[in-house]
């Protein structure tokens, strides 16, 4: 739930501010897929590339993404999904410094910066799927809706309105899009006071996600070492028992 709800709130929030200033969306592909086509059917080879290497970022983020987690998961799990949430903020950070101080609103640079986007998205998606078994996919919504749809028509029939999985996924869906929808009103807001620093805010959740997990690893260790010692004190004291 909280893997769903915060990568949705960063990809609500970086979706509309590319579409705010760059006319365009960066969450997900499905649309760059049917310009490609249309792109292609008119002969604009230019595009067609432009929108093939758009493509293939995304393509790439999601590879990178579950290339760490499977490489390094078993031996450094917080590194494997750490390092793709670090790369995903410097693509943000560099779209923010950029579009803040560098930015001419050119045709070339929509499409770099663009480009670092969809990177950083499908850096996301491809880390929160392989993480949640592909249960968790938050930088599109069409998945979603079906398989909410699919799981409110069960709901109607008696059988399946006790089941507890059946009730979870429904309120993981409903959390995920909820705060994908947050997320862009939020980011449509302060974009009209701040710009393209927004990004830089965007950058901010993502490092709030790593320390949290920090965080959360210090604890474990701590209760780790707790329980350890707790055990040795009983064997000692067991052995002076003895």
């Amino acid at each position: 739930m909280q893997l769903g709800s915060i990568t949705a709130f960063v990809a609500g929030m970086v979706n509309v501010s590319s579409v705010i200033v760059f006319f365009a969306f960066t969450s997900n592909i499905t649309g760059h897929v049917a310009i490609l086509a249309e792109e292609i059917a008119k002969g604009h080879w230019y595009q067609v590339l432009v929108v093939f290497g758009w493509l293939s970022l995304f393509f790439v983020g999601g590879f990178i993404s579950n290339y760490f987690v499977i490489t390094f998961n078993s031996k450094n799990s917080y590194l494997a999904h750490a390092f793709p949430l670090f790369l995903e903020f410097l693509c943000l950070i560099s779209v923010g410094v950029y579009g803040e101080y560098f930015y001419d609103e050119s045709l070339q640079e929509t499409e770099y910066l663009v480009a670092l986007l969809l990177l950083a998205m499908g850096l996301q998606n491809g880390l929160t799927a392989s993480i949640s078994n592909s249960t968790v996919k938050t930088t599109h919504l069409t998945g979603l809706f079906t398989e909410l749809s699919v799981t409110i028509a069960m709901f109607t029939k008696s059988k399946f309105r006790k089941s507890t999985d059946l009730l979870n996924k429904a309120k993981l869906l409903t959390t995920i899009f909820l705060s994908y929808l947050i997320g862009g009103i939020i980011a449509g807001l302060i974009f009209l006071e701040i710009g393209f620093k927004v990004f830089f805010a965007i950058g901010l959740v993502l490092v709030g996600v790593v320390l949290y997990d920090i965080y959360n690893l210090f604890l474990s260790k701590i209760s780790r070492k707790r329980t350890i010692g707790a055990i040795w004190e009983d064997l000692n004291k067991g052995h002076k028992e003895l």
